[in-house]
């Protein structure tokens, strides 16, 4: 990948010292006014993106964004402000106006900081920050490459959507009145494309993408036109089904969404709300037991890596599924206080989450299921986590006889996500690590593909 010796710098980030001295201002400032705690987070980022289509650019943007966020108790009263600037009169305005917010709101005895003695003693090194020195020139041309490889990878790759290159850098700072204070310095990279191809009057359109902490770790921008080219032109011709019960299989990089909803539904808020399926859920099994659903926060340049949660908690490694059994829920401190229960440390979200992948490829699963539905692509909302039910429209491959036999289109596929998680048959080895939800492909036993 090419870089460039004028290179835009991204070395424009302040000092981690500065962020801190920003922080310990507002948490003092926030104490002088009358805060029994308070909690404060500054972050800085700069960062690059750029389209291409047919060969011209599109759009090209150089990002620089700062932003303070002040949150104080008061009692049981909670007040929260934020700001762009970052000079030391706005964050007297933040605090202040924190304050007077939470002297107007209700109490509610689940406000408050997430336990002191839960705070992370130590941040671990986990190899986050690679800043990748790339002008706007080489960013262009490495989205041209990329787009141009899409469009030679087949004669009927009639057009394409454009092809994006991104370069983000950034340092966040958290501190609060237990006298926790951390700095954490990220970086996040990637190149997309999206190709249309043609054959007769039929037309289809796909897309890849990679993404990484460091530009070494990117697959290379020809590869990334060449995949979105092949998986365009896989689906000309795609066609509906006949209406049937069949094993459906998710590949990898839809397959995350079937975590996801898992996710969601044991979080806390939905928990509290009684507005999921799996309410009181805990120790129920939900997974067959060869599986298992672990979160690891701290794998080095991992997507989802973080040492502590947006409370300051400190993160480690836990199961979320064991022996296909719920061993606990996805909490802060907030949720946690109102199910009577202790935060997990999942403040701002899961930190990769890992299903436990099988030794069988795609081909191998493919041999497993036999006959049934393929799916690359989900359409709409239908997911009702309240209930579980699960409704949405699809697109990918018919197969039989254990291989792939044409693309198909138009269709809902339609069951419980209850009987979607207890029905996985297996998890390939084709994991996608693109995310902080980390899963090869799910065959699940049988749902229903409405089609024709």
């Amino acid at each position: 990948m090419a870089q460039s010796t004028e290179a835009q710098s991204h070395n424009d980030l302040p000092e981690a010292a500065e962020l801190e001295r920003l922080v310990g201002l507002a948490l003092d400032r926030a104490r002088q006014a009358g805060a029994d705690t308070a909690e404060a987070g500054v972050s800085a980022d700069t960062g690059l993106s750029v389209n291409v289509r047919k060969g011209e650019v599109d759009t090209l943007e150089h990002h620089r964004n700062r932003s303070l966020g002040v949150t104080v108790y008061l009692g049981g009263r909670k007040g929260s402000a934020s700001s762009g600037d970052l000079s030391e009169a706005a964050v007297a305005e933040a605090v202040e106006a924190a304050c007077a917010f939470a002297r107007h709101t209700s109490e509610d005895p689940a406000n408050g900081l997430a336990p002191a003695e839960r705070m992370a003693a130590e941040v671990p090194e986990l190899d986050l920050y690679h800043p990748w020195p790339l002008s706007a020139e080489d960013a262009v041309a490495l989205a041209r490459e990329c787009e141009a490889a899409a469009t030679a990878a087949d004669r009927r790759i009639r057009n394409t959507e454009g092809a994006g290159v991104s370069v983000h850098s950034g340092l966040s700072t958290y501190g609060n009145t237990h006298g926790f204070l951390a700095s954490v310095p990220e970086s996040r990279h990637g190149i997309n494309c999206v190709a249309v191809a043609g054959e007769g009057e039929g037309m289809q359109r796909d897309f890849w993408y990679t993404v990484a902490r460091s530009p070494e770790e990117l697959e290379d921008a020809r590869r990334v036109g060449q995949r979105a080219a092949e998986h365009a032109v896989a689906r000309l011709g795609a066609e509906s089904v006949a209406t049937e019960r069949v094993p459906v299989l998710f590949r990898a990089p839809v397959a995350r969404g079937l975590i996801g909803h898992l996710v969601a539904a044991v979080r806390g808020g939905a928990l509290y709300r009684r507005a999921s399926f799996l309410v009181d859920s805990l120790g129920e099994r939900l997974m067959p037991a060869w599986l298992r659903l672990e979160e690891r926060p701290h794998i080095p340049r991992g997507l989802g890596s973080a040492g502590f949660d947006g409370e300051g908690v400190a993160t480690a490694d836990s199961p979320l599924i064991a022996d296909g059994v719920l061993q606990r829920y996805v909490l802060d401190a907030y949720s946690a206080r109102r199910l009577g229960l202790e935060t997990t440390g999942n403040a701002g979200g899961v930190h990769n989450l890992e299903l436990s992948a099988g030794e069988a490829d795609l081909e191998g699963l493919l041999r497993r299921m036999g006959r049934g539905l393929v799916v690359t692509e989900l359409m709409g909302q239908g997911v009702n986590l309240v209930t579980g039910d699960y409704s949405r429209g699809a697109a990918g491959f018919w197969v039989e006889g254990g291989a792939i036999q044409r693309p198909v289109e138009e269709v809902t596929i339609a069951g419980s996500l209850r009987g979607i998680l207890g029905g996985i048959q297996a998890v390939g080895s084709d994991v996608d690590r693109r995310g902080n939800i980390r899963t090869g492909s799910i065959l699940v036993d049988e749902m229903t593909v409405a089609g024709q």
